[in-house]
């Protein structure tokens, strides 16, 4: 993968950046100078000869000026500017094209991808990889095509869209972007760009597109969930890794033990919002969020726009611009062909084997089965394989290394039967065969 790297030394940034703190340059920071810090989330004590110049010149008490202790309010009044290193944050420079397209045209895509706007400002959406400087991809989808943009000046951003639209990707390839203008990372430094996830699947499948297209400017990368020892995860941390992907209670662990820092971040994402606050982890999520510098790129992406989220980004989001694709609410997929069947309890289980004997009759059909219940996915999971059908299941309960394989062996088709509750509801993708059944068993 090739782009152009705005904003890197030799390479001038465009005009009309869009941010106050932060300089329109990148700067180089000397290191071996920074003293101890007691206080948690930021500036703690490292064990690190040469620590980064990030957090050298506070005092002990302070959180880049910021004196407030981990659970007070969060009050951008008491962040003192003149002490946080600058960084680069706009590398957004329009294609030829792009400029060219005329505001007629650029109001027919939006409505022909059912896309709405709010803001000033906002850029044009772009209708190839090329015109956003990623060559060598298919076209964009819709959330793609105007997110890229948004992202890439440096403005925070809200995006609304359904799961499985490519909001991953949205948000991926600007934050490679955007670790590539800043300083490289010293001993003792904590992540460049944080993205916290809902849950562990999600978290991993991230971090694999992170992978994937990280991997050429040889960018490091490491997911932070529970259900696993934390041993490996804090050494990775500690070695330094530019791209952190976490679910929230456990990268609070880590900052609570001094596994990590905030210090060095400056892209913030909050992919799935909206479930990461139906799952209760909004305390959880302001408590890390309000560690971090206010002058950092936002970007929050969900698939529906409640008033808890909307509360969410009106606090911790400045001056944002959001692209809203479809619906505000949740809605079924129009690739989905969806039958309703009234039965009684006795006649479920009758009736998921003949639509099992009908779908699996096909090759390389897949079929994915929700419960209301733990209890009621291992049920049925051990009802069909006493049966001779290749079910396994997967739901909350079982230990992160089986939940692994357990979506490995989905994704494969060396088991084409997946029995789930909601921790496979959004967000997973797995390659679909000729089709998908979707059977629910009510609470």
């Amino acid at each position: 993968m090739s782009y152009t790297n705005y904003g890197a030394p030799g390479v001038p940034a465009p005009p009309g950046t869009i941010y106050s703190a932060a300089a329109t340059t990148s700067t180089t920071y000397n290191s071996g100078n920074a003293p101890p810090q007691s206080s948690s989330y930021g500036n703690g004590s490292s064990s690190y000869k040469n620590s980064s110049n990030y957090g050298s010149s506070y005092t002990s008490s302070s959180r880049y000026g910021n004196d407030r202790g981990v659970d007070r309010s969060y009050d951008d009044r008491n962040w003192d500017f003149s002490k946080l290193p600058k960084f680069e944050k706009n590398f957004y420079r329009e294609h030829i094209n792009v400029i060219s397209r005329s505001q007629v045209e650029v109001d027919e895509y939006r409505k022909k991808h059912d896309m709405k706007v709010f803001g000033l400002d906002i850029p044009k959406p772009v209708e190839t990889f090329e015109e956003a400087n990623f060559p060598g991809f298919t076209s964009p989808t819709p959330i793609q095509s105007q997110g890229w943009p948004m992202a890439l000046s440096g403005r925070d951003v809200v995006g609304i869209a359904e799961t499985g639209s490519g909001k991953t990707l949205a948000y991926c390839l600007p934050a490679i972007v955007h670790i590539n203008a800043q300083p490289f990372l010293q001993p003792g430094d904590g992540p460049i760009v944080l993205i916290l996830a809902p849950t562990r699947e999600l978290a991993v499948q991230i971090q694999q597109e992170c992978t994937k297209f990280g991997k050429s400017s040889k960018i490091k990368n490491t997911c932070v969930y529970g259900g696993v020892p934390k041993g490996p995860q804090a050494r990775e941390l500690s070695h330094g890794v530019e791209i952190c992907i976490a679910t929230p209670g456990r990268l609070i662990d880590m900052l609570e033990s001094r596994r990590t820092n905030l210090r060095r971040v400056t892209y913030l994402v909050l992919d799935e919002a909206d479930r990461m606050l139906d799952m209760g982890f909004e305390p959880q999520i302001r408590k890390i969020v309000e560690q971090i510098r206010p002058d950092r790129q936002t970007l929050m992406w969900s698939a529906t726009w409640p008033k808890e989220v909307k509360r969410l980004a009106e606090d911790y989001l400045h001056d944002f611009i959001q692209v809203n694709i479809g619906s505000l609410d949740l809605s079924a997929s129009h690739n989905i062909s969806q039958t309703v069947e009234i039965c009684t309890e006795y006649e479920k289980r009758n009736k998921l084997v003949k639509h099992l004997e009908r779908i699996m009759d096909q090759k390389d059909n897949k079929t994915l089965i929700f419960t209301g219940t733990k209890r009621t996915a291992d049920e049925i999971t051990k009802y069909l394989r006493q049966d001779g059908w290749p079910a396994l299941a997967i739901h909350g309960d079982k230990a992160q290394t089986e939940r692994d394989w357990v979506l490995s062996e989905f994704r494969s088709g060396k088991s084409p039967i997946m029995v789930a509750t909601d921790v496979a509801s959004r967000g997973i993708a797995v390659a679909a065969g000729n089709k998908y059944a979707y059977i629910k068993e009510e609470k």
